[in-house]
């Protein structure tokens, strides 16, 4: 997840940023004891309220737990990206993933999709798609399952999309926009909480019918649907987004 604070943002929402991104990037340690407030608030030049807030927002997420003995970094923060954590990620560093996160390619072939992912890429009955299968981890943390479909013609373009070579994921989106020329302007994202079936449990490591968040997103640009994605996150995992109004 990411909360990327705008210039406009109150102070206590840009030190929670720059807390999150030294916690996410791995510049603090999991169980790392931070500085006191007192000194935090010293750091930032903002009063100890300020730091308090920002803390207070970073306890919600997950990323750090209080005790009697100060505020530590969370053993396994319960954070993930959202598509547009991602997306923005890729575009900005050619990766989709944060650091740390590694991933394993399950499935990358050509096939016919299900009638609702036709719909979206405006195909006729027969027409194939390129689909790509993944989980996602960090450490021994297992942190999400993917799955992205895209215009058939990109294999021919991206040979790399029918590779499971897990290397080669990370700099995906980047290949099909520099191999194009399309670049995504506009996405969407769904998310709804359900039960995991027989094979979403699987590759998250929890029981059938365990709670998660299941969503969807797709990236398109003025000639259609470019990436269509479908995803699922194991119980108590957060996803959030910042917004001007």
């Amino acid at each position: 997840m990411s909360k990327e604070a705008g210039p406009t943002a109150p102070k206590y929402m840009k030190i929670a940023e720059d807390l999150r991104r030294s916690i996410l990037e791995g510049e603090r340690s999991e169980g790392e004891k931070l500085p006191a407030n007192r000194e935090l608030a010293v750091t930032y030049g903002v009063a100890i309220a300020t730091i308090q807030r920002a803390l207070e927002q970073l306890s919600v997420e997950g990323i750090i737990r209080t005790s009697q003995r100060g505020t530590f970094v969370a053993n396994t923060p319960s954070v993930n990206s959202s598509g547009r954590d991602r997306v923005a990620r890729v575009l900005s560093t050619g990766t989709p993933f944060a650091p740390g996160e590694h991933c394993i390619v399950t499935k990358a072939t050509l096939l016919v999709p299900p009638l609702y992912v036709q719909d979206l890429f405006g195909l006729d009955d027969g027409d194939q798609v390129v689909m790509r299968e993944w989980h996602v981890g960090r450490g021994s943390q297992r942190r999400g399952l993917h799955v992205a479909w895209y215009p058939a013609q990109f294999a021919a373009l991206v040979p790399d999309l029918l590779s499971s070579d897990r290397s080669k994921v990370k700099t995906m989106l980047p290949k099909i926009i520099d191999a194009t020329g399309r670049r995504p302007t506009h996405g969407r994202d769904d998310m709804h909480g359900r039960d995991a079936d027989a094979r979403e449990a699987g590759f998250l490591g929890v029981r059938v019918g365990a709670p998660i968040l299941a969503g969807a997103h797709r990236y398109w640009d003025a000639d259609g649907v470019i990436e269509y994605g479908e995803w699922c996150l194991p119980y108590r995992h957060v996803i959030g987004y910042e917004y001007e109004l």
